[in-house]
């Protein structure tokens, strides 16, 4: 009915809460609470035949832009989805946590044997992950060469980019298909009447 609003079965915390709560099961778990928040622009996968998958994923923060709130701004966009937002763990690295907030409803059932933590009435879950190091990324003929198509999906592929970041900052939402392609197209008009306005 039209005015009447909706119930959940869940109700998102405050960021802060979330991530006390993040925070205190890395502890539990002796891992860092020294956060390095990424977004796919961050991921750097790499031909590696050792691997299961062929690929093996590090990270980096020197060739695309980095925001330091990239975690919280996420966290509020994602807050809006009625699916599952998990807080990932993708690895340890020089002492920090390289952590990600995904979120689909391909989490739905995921449980403690695959590693999650639930908070049902949250409708949120925590991936602490292990003890194993991630690679940060700092040659830039790598950064180059990395794998970029035809390798396999894997859970990071739920992340946030950079891109969408910035619409979330710039507009309160990630915008459209369409509403993108309209941008660019102003942009180029304006870029091309631009220098003759007064």
């Amino acid at each position: 009915m039209e005015g009447m609003e909706i119930t959940r079965p869940y109700q998102r915390p405050p960021f802060e809460d979330a991530l006390c709560a993040w925070k205190g099961l890395l502890t539990q778990r002796g891992l860092s609470t020294d956060l390095l928040w990424i977004l796919e622009e961050n991921l750097c996968f790499e031909k590696d035949p050792g691997t299961p998958a062929d690929v093996k994923l590090g990270f980096q923060t020197q060739f695309t832009p980095q925001t330091p709130d990239a975690g919280k701004f996420t966290y509020h966009h994602f807050a809006e989805q009625d699916v599952r937002l998990v807080f990932y763990r993708l690895g340890g690295n020089a002492g920090r946590s390289v952590c990600l907030l995904l979120c689909d409803e391909w989490f739905e059932p995921k449980n403690e044997a695959d590693g999650y933590v639930r908070r049902d009435d949250w409708l949120v879950s925590f991936f602490p992950g292990g003890n194993e190091e991630i690679e940060e990324i700092t040659d830039a003929k790598r950064w180059q060469e990395r794998v970029v198509r035809g390798r396999p999906l894997s859970v990071v592929d739920f992340c946030m980019t950079f891109a969408a970041l910035r619409e979330l900052r710039a507009h309160g939402r990630v915008l459209t298909p369409d509403e993108r392609f309209g941008l660019k197209i102003l942009r180029s008009m304006y870029r091309a009447d631009g220098p003759s306005q007064p």
